[in-house]
């Protein structure tokens, strides 16, 4: 598949929806020079996403983590409240789509903005799980969609998966992925659609294990996430599963006759998926707001997350240079 002329950065970009989804979105596109129209239904939501994106740009700018060669004004001046869904496209080449995770109002949205774009233009969804085939089957430019699934943060977590429908034009996810890697994300491409796609399916049968594991009483829920976040989170920040195995014997031969056998013993015994809510629920709930935080103070805790994601990310970017000079 071939990539059309990448596009410039004087170009415009809508956003639909003005949730901390859709503003990481405007963030990012503006942090590379494009023209940004951001729509919500509520116009005194966007009012609020503007005056939260004006504070996470000062912030960044304050931390040195700003992104791209534009400051923290330049970015902010490329984005603009627009009043109808309308506006939001005009002259958008690239849409991308933040409504909540419902079929049913996702439709909705893309069957007001196939009445309005023009042929060529990108339309994206950010569908954590529904199938791009799913949201676009009665457009009529379905042959111009895709779903572009980012993670949460997006600013802080570059990883993007992009996913095609079987209808998807054969340029398009070359192009969205040259766009994405301009703006400093980090696309995956699926090859074909699968419920969940990747990052949620590997994340739970995550959640699932763990799931188990307390409701066996085997652990508790803060020890299970000092599993993650003090072992195997340290080491799936700068390599995912396969290197570490293929690290920690000699390559990936040696590791599947060492450990093969071990490790499907162990997967045999994991059974069915227990179903999420009852007794164990509340006991994770009640463990967590304990070692946490209370669930009002949710949005400072995100504030601590963020701020070392930021950090993490800094890191990571001053020795992947590194590694590129040597």
């Amino acid at each position: 598949m071939a990539a059309k002329d990448t596009p410039t950065s004087d170009m415009k970009v809508g956003i639909i929806g003005s949730g901390l989804i859709g503003q990481s979105w405007a963030m990012l596109f503006a942090s590379a020079g494009y023209q940004v129209g951001i729509y919500d239904v509520e116009i005194e939501q966007v009012k609020k996403a503007l005056q939260n994106i004006e504070q996470q740009l000062l912030d960044l700018e304050e931390q040195g983590l700003l992104r791209g060669n534009l400051n923290k004004q330049e970015q902010r001046e490329r984005i603009a409240a627009a009043s109808t869904i309308g506006d939001c496209v005009k002259g958008a080449f690239y849409i991308q789509e933040c409504v909540p995770e419902r079929l049913d109002i996702k439709k909705g949205v893309w069957g007001e903005v196939d009445k309005i774009v023009n042929v060529d233009v990108i339309m994206a969804s950010s569908s954590s799980s529904l199938l791009p085939s799913k949201i676009s089957d009665n457009l009529k430019h379905r042959n111009r969609f895709v779903v572009s699934h980012p993670t949460n943060p997006p600013f802080y977590a570059p990883l993007v998966e992009i996913i095609p429908a079987p209808w998807t034009d054969d340029d398009v996810v070359p192009t969205t992925k040259s766009l994405l890697e301009r703006i400093g994300q980090v696309p995956v491409v699926l090859k074909k659609e699968i419920d969940g796609f990747v990052l949620n399916r590997i994340q739970y049968s995550i959640i699932g294990e763990a799931w188990r594991l307390i409701n066996d009483d085997i652990i508790s829920a803060e020890d299970l996430d000092k599993v993650m976040s003090t072992g195997l989170g340290v080491r799936y920040a700068f390599m995912g599963p396969l290197e570490t195995a293929y690290l920690n014997a000699d390559g990936m031969k040696s590791y599947i006759e060492r450990y093969a056998e071990m490790i499907y013993r162990i997967q045999t015994s994991f059974g069915q998926p227990l179903p999420m809510g009852g007794k164990t629920g509340d006991k994770i709930q009640k463990e967590l707001e304990s070692y946490v935080c209370p669930v009002e103070r949710v949005t400072e805790r995100r504030q601590w997350r963020d701020k070392r994601l930021a950090a993490l990310a800094k890191l990571k970017k001053e020795m992947d240079k590194g590694d590129s000079a040597s």
